[in-house]
């Protein structure tokens, strides 16, 4: 049951996925997976809309998945919506691996997550990720770092998830959780809303091609982020206020709606990714 793998051996180690390597035992993942989800239908009777997107890429191609961040319980939902047929790898802050004196990083890394240094091109972080996802993985990245209206942090979109879609050679693809922000407000007591995980569309790296090169990373993931916004607020994404969620950042509105990024299924994209994998190998 490998009850004594540390943290460091278990970010390199392959879970769910086409690898072939021995992956990180799944028993804890397992056990966690139905307890929490048994107390989030009870307290949250969440429910997942258009989750086959995601599925379709099961024993395909590994993925990208981003979402906003409103709620510490952000997670957790992005978690339960893809088991149990699939596993995700998050990109968590470096500094949780070592609350509880490691325990923290121990369960944390058994569901796995793997480190990240906030604010750092973490190259590790980087080449880890795009491994697993060359190997079929699906690596969750949350492109605003930390919660929306934590402190006096300005929101800003960090165009790492691009970046590691780009080496992984994987279609990004936007989520939302709708709702789990009104879970608890500060001053105020504990709601239990009903909540909904919501998949959007593939996007394609090379549909952001007509954009200069220094800004095609910065512009995929402004767009990205802009379909999350759309899923969460049920609005169509050029109706989404960009420039007053992250007000410092540039703002792409007027160059997508003049070159308008193509939509995809996600059968349509692991079709390209078998086709293109068949003329690489012939």
């Amino acid at each position: 049951m490998a009850l004594f793998l540390t943290p460091e051996q278990m970010w390199d180690m392959p879970l769910g996925g086409m690898s072939k390597e021995k992956q990180i035992p799944h028993w804890f993942g397992n056990i966690a997976w139905a307890v929490v989800a048994l107390i989030f239908k009870i307290l949250f009777r969440y429910k997942a809309i258009h989750r086959e997107r995601l599925r379709g890429f099961k024993n395909h191609r590994g993925v990208v998945v981003v979402a906003n961040h409103t709620s510490f319980l952000d997670v957790i939902l992005i978690y339960l919506a893809a088991r149990p047929p699939q596993w995700v790898r998050f990109m968590a802050r470096d500094t949780l691996f070592d609350n509880g004196r490691g325990i923290l990083g121990q369960i944390i890394s058994r569901c796995g997550a793997f480190p990240v240094t906030r604010d750092s091109a973490d190259r590790m972080a980087i080449r880890r990720a795009s491994h697993m996802l060359k190997d079929g993985e699906v690596v969750v990245i949350l492109p605003e770092g930390t919660r929306r209206n934590k402190g006096d942090i300005v929101p800003e979109i960090h165009s790492g998830a691009a970046l590691v879609a780009r080496m992984g050679k994987a279609p990004i693809l936007p989520m939302t959780v709708r709702n789990a922000e009104n879970v608890k407000k500060k001053g105020e007591r504990m709601h239990f809303p009903k909540i909904t995980v919501e998949y959007g569309n593939p996007l394609l790296l090379e549909d952001f091609n007509f954009l200069p090169k220094d800004e095609r990373l910065e512009g995929c993931s402004w767009y990205a982020m802009r379909e999350c916004f759309a899923l969460s607020l049920e609005i169509p994404p050029d109706q989404v206020d960009m420039k007053a969620l992250f007000p410092d950042g540039k703002d792409y509105s007027a160059i997508f709606a003049e070159h308008p990024i193509p939509s995809h299924t996600t059968e349509e994209v692991c079709a390209g990714f078998g086709e293109t994998n068949e003329e690489t190998n012939s």
